[in-house]
């Protein structure tokens, strides 16, 4: 989740073009001053005189027809900057980040506080200074989601296969579903300011289909392992945020469950650019439980260091956990048009176990001028002594450990049948070149390729390619729709439609239309 002003993200420096189109708000000085200046139950600088005697029903609907109503802001606004660094690149909306994407870390140096409707309100309601002061903070969305395939079988919750799989999130074809109702409860600290230590936190609840991509073994993991529910509840965030102004050009430490670090996309439908995801982020890891540090150097250079108890486990599994570190380092160009983001996203013995992949990866985002960019992600991933599918013996070894192998990480290997274990590796490359056709709309299209060079994170030993072109589109601020159409196609096996993973009864290519719909509140 990054910086957002009244929307997903705006800096401090644009907080007054912000505060300037709510409906429950007055661009007419005058009237800024006018709410009771000395009253300690005021409401927020900015509302309307009167605005906290009003009921918090007609404050809400005032401030939903207004942001509903917002076009785009001032085109002849001043250009927006990172404190102690560069140009802030782009805007939210219509994208889903304003700053590059930094994994487990607030953007460093610009106002991360989320204001939207909901929050408007409750600003212009009496304390509504006292609770703005406070950092705090209550927002969510909910997302619709639809889409018309190519594969008509459901999605097979014994092997793991079948319906639109590979494909993610919308697994099953043919089905207009709830893909995510998502709460967060945020204070985020204050993070341009160098005099004083400030601390923060986010708890995330999610519920709906999504789940099943973004649960840890451990933490409500019975849902899908031994249930197999289509529709569940994540807690998908808990952390608390630790800013040290005085380290360095600034320190935040993150303490919990976090994002895994880094990727241009995340499980959280507002934080991605297109509806569905691509097949590199698919199966890359998604969460940790750990400590990160994030470390600004200068104006261009940033790192993080991590600990964490592995990928997608909770710290109390003590069959799976196993202490796993991780570094980054991240550099910006002096105008902010580049960022490249090379992790090592976690290394230990590298031994099969749950989701254990240790993880290289690197991405780098590019402006190339106010309409055009592109961003890039590309990972090779691996683990050692994986147990071999094609092996009787290797498959004794899965079912020794787990009775759930085809529903979640710790799939095995398609090997030589004479080895009972083997090295297993996959490599991936995606690309986002992306068009903002105006301050509401943008059109995106995606390149993407995975090799699942031993079938450990698909079950199919494959190589895949997959193109997508989305558009998106905001109603006002506070509503996102975006339809896609996508294409894939699995090279060497029938992969798609195949619900028992058996040769010959599936297909190689897949084609779908979807489309979702975020409504922010």
């Amino acid at each position: 989740m990054q910086n957002r002003c009244r929307s997903w993200s705006r800096v401090v420096a644009a907080a007054l073009m912000c505060w300037a189109t709510p409906a429950a708000f007055s661009d007419d000085a005058a009237s800024t001053r006018a709410v009771g200046a000395t009253d300690p139950d005021r409401a927020a600088e900015g509302c309307v005189k009167g605005s906290d005697n009003q009921s918090f029903l007609a404050r809400l609907k005032d401030s939903y027809q207004s942001h509903l109503a917002w076009d785009g802001g001032d085109p002849n606004a001043p250009p927006s900057v990172v404190v102690g660094g560069a140009e802030v690149p782009e805007s939210n909306p219509p994208w889903p980040y304003s700053t590059w994407n930094i994994g487990a870390s607030p953007a460093i140096g610009v106002e991360n506080m989320y204001y939207n409707a909901l929050m408007d309100a409750l600003y212009c309601g009496k304390g509504g200074q006292k609770l703005k002061d406070s950092r705090f903070t209550i927002y969510g969305w909910v997302e619709p989601g639809a889409n018309v395939s190519t594969s008509h079988t459901r999605y097979n919750y014994a092997t793991g296969t079948g319906g639109n799989y590979p494909a993610a999130y919308s697994f099953e074809p043919n089905t207009v579903q709830v893909d995510q109702v998502t709460l967060y409860f945020e204070r985020t600290p204050d993070e341009i300011q160098r005099e004083h230590f400030d601390w923060g936190g986010r708890f995330t609840g999610l519920y709906g289909t999504d789940y099943k991509y973004t649960f840890s073994n451990g933490i409500f993991s019975n849902q899908y392992l031994n249930s197999a529910k289509q529709y569940g509840f994540d807690p998908a965030m808990y952390y608390l945020d630790f800013w040290f102004p005085k380290i360095a050009e600034g320190m935040n430490v993150r303490v919990g469950r976090y994002i895994s670090i880094p990727d241009i996309e995340a499980q959280l439908a507002p934080n991605n650019i297109t509806y569905s995801h691509s097949l590199l982020y698919t199966y890359d890891p998604y969460t940790q439980n750990g400590i990160v540090a994030t470390t600004k150097l200068s104006k261009n250079w940033q790192i993080q260091t991590e600990i964490s108890s592995g990928n997608d486990v909770a710290p109390w599994v003590k069959s799976e956990r196993h202490l796993t570190p991780a570094a980054c380092v991240i550099w910006t160009s002096d105008s902010g048009k580049d960022n490249i983001y090379p992790c090592m996203n976690g290394i230990n013995d590298g031994n099969w176990r749950w989701n254990n992949v240790q993880h290289a990866v690197v991405t780098w985002y590019h402006k190339f001028d106010s309409k055009w960019h592109m961003d890039t992600e590309a990972w090779y991933m691996w683990e050692s002594r994986t147990p071999n599918v094609d092996n009787p013996n290797g498959l004794a070894l899965i079912a020794e450990r787990y009775s759930y192998v085809n529903y979640g990480a710790p799939s095995g290997a398609i090997c030589n049948p004479t080895l009972i274990t083997c090295y297993s590796y996959e490599w991936a490359v995606v690309n986002y070149l992306n068009y903002q056709v105006g301050p509401r709309d943008v059109v995106t299209w995606r390149t993407d390729y995975l090799n699942d060079a031993r079938g450990q994170r698909t079950g199919f030993k494959s190589r895949y390619y997959e193109f997508d072109l989305g558009y998106t589109h905001w109603v006002g601020d506070t509503i996102e729709l975006r339809p896609e159409v996508r294409f894939e196609h699995a090279r060497d096996v029938d992969a798609y439609d195949n619900p028992t993973a058996t040769p010959g009864h599936g297909k190689n290519s897949q084609a779908m239309i979807a489309a979702d719909a975020v409504f922010h509140f």
